[in-house]
């Protein structure tokens, strides 16, 4: 079984869009392709592209302790970043949800310049 968790950063990334999809289809089309991707990831943890180790950046690491993570491109140019982890204490997958974000702070994040 797997389970989906949010960090802090992705949970507010996620209400963000609940409520501006609402009044938005840009938010709506980001935010339904998220919530399939949500589904899938359930029934394979390993959906997402994985990041080659040494291309993770040092924030997520440093941040969240991890050492895998996978990448998931969403419309409008938005990525949302997890990695996989287990409960100590029951047999169970992670899906920790590190980031929501759009492709400029992606860019960013993984230290790429504009050309």
């Amino acid at each position: 079984m797997v389970k989906i968790r949010f960090s802090h950063e992705a949970k507010e990334i996620y209400d963000f869009l609940k409520e501006q999809a609402q009044k938005s289809k840009k938010e709506r089309i980001i935010l339904d392709s998220l919530i399939g991707k949500l589904d899938i990831i359930q029934e394979n943890p390993h959906y997402g592209n994985p990041i080659n180790k040494k291309l993770i950046p040092s924030y997520y690491k440093i941040k969240y302790s991890i050492n895998n993570l996978f990448r998931i491109e969403l419309p409008q140019f938005w990525r949302m970043l997890y990695t996989l982890t287990h409960d100590e204490t029951e047999i169970e997958i992670i899906a920790f949800i590190l980031d929501i974000t759009d492709h400029k702070k992606y860019d960013k994040k993984f230290g790429y310049k504009k050309r």
